[in-house]
């Protein structure tokens, strides 16, 4: 996502939670920390959140479908 330094992030989820995120990582053939910067990019983009320092370009596999 960024060719900068990057940050730790450390969460605890459900067990079937991380499953179905592995899955999803699995699926996309991504890393898990991948797998999660894709899905917040889209959720940000999504919902109007926004995207501080990062550009329309990152990550254009998380648009949403309109």
């Amino acid at each position: 996502m960024s060719v900068g330094k990057t940050e730790v992030v450390s969460v605890r989820v459900e067990p079937q939670i991380k499953a179905a995120l592995q899955a999803a990582a699995e699926r996309e053939m991504r890393s898990l920390a991948n797998m999660v910067e894709v899905m917040v990019v889209a959720y940000c983009r999504t919902n109007g959140v926004p995207l501080n320092g990062v550009s329309d370009e990152t990550l254009p596999s998380a648009r949403p479908s309109r």
